[in-house]
Formats: structure tokens, C-alpha cells, sequence
């Protein structure tokens, strides 16, 4: 679900087959640009021909796992929520009769058929018999391999943007339960951004967000990924009701107690050098955070309630390459995707003054 290919399932990465995404420690300043959701060229009621579109990352807040499968992967009970963190798309109609064309700025990422990006447009022209073909530029800026759902996020971009090409042929639901045959958590974009998920992650029950928009998050993404879930060793979980979660969620907004990820411990057993960040950045002015936790099968570790990262990021050696980004709890207008938000959270990150 980190990048956009075939990988995509909530639960069922493969990491090592991607490229690790490594700027320098950055965080974003003020003043950045806002780049609207859509930009359609035409006028009156002529179809767009081209469309720029958001495409945000999301964190899991809590992730209990309630059972393994058959098939090997895992069940699970999550609270989902879109962040402010994202890659930007640009759709064009291409003039080819038989293929779609992708570019993007991440040196490693596939452009052919194991693209999700490309599933998502592929699916499209089966599900609707459309016979559009597009030249797709993706700006990535979510990490890979991060537990983030850059991957699933691109490919339910990609699905909405088809469907606007072809005047909406299918409605929002039909686009969400499509969704689930290319990827377990692409159906969680098609909510409101907040979601109580399901099953592989595909059950998706539309929440009101119980987290302020406001609410201060730093994003801390060392280079090294972690395993899949179905890779670690899950001996013991949590056997905390989820469902329990989500009311004290509701009643008393973010907090430690809540952000309980069954999968940290065993990632933590297979990088140390994650826990040793997770304990960093827990022990960094204790008491000036509501929450530190690790998203889905990491490695990004998520801080919220402050948006300082706190200088030893900046200081020490072993942390010189972790991905930084601030962030905020962002949800979607019915009828409407994604925006990236006005506010310094959603812009690129730049270099650290020296």
C-alpha cells in the first residue's frame, strides 16, 4: 500500500522490493502554495482533459489484530485516518488507443502494469467498457515502505480521476467496492477520511473524525522498512476490545492509552534501531505529547499533540537520513476528493536552515 504497485494490501507488503525514499532530516516552513484539488481545462460543460488531484497518505491510530487467516494474511480492527501528508497526480487524455503512460520523480518506482496507479486504470476501463487512455505524472512525496498507504491512496486517485474523465459513471460506492480487488485499504480513501476498518482493512464503516483538524503531528520515517505483518512473529496481541478504543477515542480525543498497535512489538524485535527511535522520540520533552505510535507494519513512527521533533533528530548521527514531515488529521467533502490543505503541514518539506 506504500507505493503504487501490486503489493497493495493493508497487511501484506513487500518493502524489500522498493526503493527506500531518503531526503535529509526537513520539515516545512511557511508560506507554501496551495495546489487546488482539481484543475480541469475547458469550460461550460465540457469534459475535463485534464485534472491535478491530491493524493494524501493516512496513519492508523490503533490496529489490533483479532485473527491470522487461512490465507495467510490477517484480520484486523483499525481506526484509519487521512493526514495532510501527500503525492500530487496529473492526469492528461493521451491519444493512444491501447496504453496508459506514467512518469514520476522517485527513481525505482515500476510504470507498467504493476503500478497501482495503473491497476486503478485498468480496472476502471473494465468495470465501465471506457476506452480512455491517460499520460499520468506522479509527484511523490509520501515515503515507501512507511505504513502510510501512499501505494492504495495513488490507486483510489487514480480510480476517482478515471471516473471524472467519464462523467461519472459510477457512483462513489461502486468505486469503493471495485476498489478492494486491486488492494485492501484502497476502499478506506473513499470514505470521509476517517474510518473504523475491517476484515483485511477493506470493511470500511464511515466515522465522524474524533480528532481535531488542528490537532499537531510529526512524522518521523527512518530509511530502513519493516517487515510485513504476515512476516512478523506475532506470539501475543493486545487483548484490548477495539471497539472500546474507538469510544475512548470519541469521549476524550487522542491519547497513549488508545494508540495501541499490535504490530510494534514484533517490528521493534526485527528493528531495533526502530525501537530505539520510538523510545527517542517518546522520551524527547515527555509530558509536551498526547501520543507516540507506530503506523500499520511501520517504520514510520507518529508523534502527535506537538509539532516540534525536538533537536536530536537533527543532532545525532544514527538519525541523520529520517524522513521528517509535520502533519494534521485532514477528512473530504461529500462529492468532492482530497485537498491539500492551505497550512504549512501539507507543503514540501525543505533543508534545515543551518
Amino acid at each position: 500500500m506504500f507505493l503504487s504497485t501490486s503489493s497493495s494490501s493493508s497487511l501484506r507488503l513487500n518493502h524489500s522490493s522498493f526503493p527506500s525514499f531518503r531526503p535529509s532530516p526537513v520539515l516545512p516552513t511557511e508560506g507554501c502554495p496551495r495546489r487546488l484539488s482539481v484543475r480541469a481545462v475547458g469550460a461550460g460543460r465540457r469534459r475535463a482533459s485534464r485534472l491535478t488531484l491530491f493524493s494524501p497518505c493516512k496513519v492508523n491510530v490503533f490496529l489490533r489484530i483479532t485473527r491470522k487467516r487461512e490465507d495467510g494474511y490477517h484480520d484486523l480492527a483499525s481506526l484509519f485516518h487521512v493526514i495532510s501528508l501527500g503525492d500530487t497526480i496529473k492526469f492528461s487524455l493521451s491519444p493512444s488507443k491501447s496504453k496508459d503512460r506514467l512518469s514520476t520523480n522517485v527513481l525505482g518506482v515500476p510504470l507498467d502494469g504493476r503500478n497501482l496507479i495503473i491497476k486503478a486504470l485498468n480496472l476502471s476501463r473494465r468495470k465501465t467498457g471506457t476506452e480512455k487512455f491517460f499520460w499520468i505524472h506522479l509527484d511523490k512525496k509520501v515515503p515507501t515502505g512507511a505504513g502510510l498507504g501512499g501505494g492504495s491512496s495513488n490507486a483510489a486517485t487514480a480510480l476517482w480521476a478515471a471516473n471524472q474523465f467519464n462523467g461519472s459513471l459510477a457512483t462513489e460506492k461502486e468505486l469503493q467496492e471495485w476498489s478492494a480487488d486491486i488492494g485492501s485499504d484502497i476502499p478506506f480513501f473513499f470514505s470521509n477520511g476517517a474510518a473504523y476498518c475491517t476484515g483485511r482493512g477493506e470493511v470500511v464503516k464511515d466515522i465522524r473524525s474524533p480528532i481535531p483538524s488542528n490537532t499537531s503531528m510529526v512524522l518521523f520515517k527512518p530509511p530502513r522498512a519493516c517487515s510485513t505483518a504476515e512476516q512478523l512473529k506475532l506470539d501475543s496481541t493486545s487483548q484490548v476490545d477495539p471497539l472500546e478504543l474507538l469510544k475512548k477515542l470519541s469521549i476524550n480525543e487522542i491519547s497513549q492509552e488508545v494508540c495501541i498497535n499490535d504490530l510494534e512489538l514484533p517490528a521493534f524485535d526485527v528493528l531495533p534501531s526502530l525501537r530505539r527511535l520510538n523510545q527517542r522520540v517518546a522520551t524527547a520533552r515527555r509530558g509536551q505529547y498526547d501520543a507516540v505510535f507506530m503506523s500499520e507494519s511501520g517504520s514510520t513512527i507518529v508523534r502527535v499533540g506537538s509539532p516540534d521533533p525536538r533537536q536530536f533528530i537533527y543532532d545525532e548521527d544514527e538519525y541523520k537520513d529520517v524522513f521528517l514531515s509535520k502533519a494534521s488529521f485532514i477528512i473530504r467533502e461529500p462529492s468532492e476528493w482530497y485537498r491539500e490543505p492551505v497550512s504549512t503541514n501539507a507543503c514540501e518539506t525543505i533543508e534545515e536552515s543551518s
